[in-house]
């Protein structure tokens, strides 16, 4: 019997599919980076109909701002964002295509042949799963946290201040 759920992974997960591969068909960045959003996006959703509300939320609200960001940032830096020039994003093609196609095997294979052992006889509630994973974070893992969030800021704030400097000193 399938089930509602079932049929939610197999629709948000060929979209996430058909918006990675809107990615590398568009000559524009910021389409570029607008699919890659809805492919984040969609991933999001699937940890959402996998009751993982944390991760789901957590994935939309991270890829949101960051797409965000990108989006922005192509648009400053870009000789030709909106790709109304001859800029082809795709590259190598051949060699991609094959590389797809033969991961894409292997994987399918691999999920389809492997033994996935016993399901799990006792699974916590999505209560207890969050408590459990909030205290992973903020034991091991807050520094590292931590260190790339004001790593990444002082990335944007220094390339700002460079954008501004260089806008300021043509401006003379």
């Amino acid at each position: 019997m399938i089930s509602i759920q079932l049929i939610l992974l197999i629709i948000f997960g060929l979209a996430a599919i058909w918006f990675g591969w809107r990615v590398f068909m568009t000559s524009s960045m910021v389409r570029s980076a607008l699919s890659l959003l809805g492919s984040m996006v969609a991933i999001g959703i699937l940890f959402l109909v996998m009751e993982a509300e944390f991760l789901g939320v957590l994935q939309i609200m991270m890829m949101g701002t960051e797409m965000s960001i990108m989006a922005i940032f192509m648009m400053m830096y870009m000789m030709d964002p909106g790709g109304l020039g001859n800029m082809d994003m795709s590259h190598q093609k051949n060699v991609s295509i094959v590389a797809g196609v033969a991961v894409t095997i292997l994987i399918t294979g691999a999920a389809l042949f492997a033994d996935w052992g016993i399901i799990a006889t006792q699974v916590p509630s999505a209560h207890e799963q969050n408590r459990l994973l909030g205290m992973e974070i903020l034991k091991r893992s807050m520094m590292i946290f931590e260190t790339a969030g004001v790593t990444i800021l002082t990335g944007m704030i220094a390339s700002i201040a460079v954008a501004l400097s260089i806008k300021k000193s043509m401006e003379k």
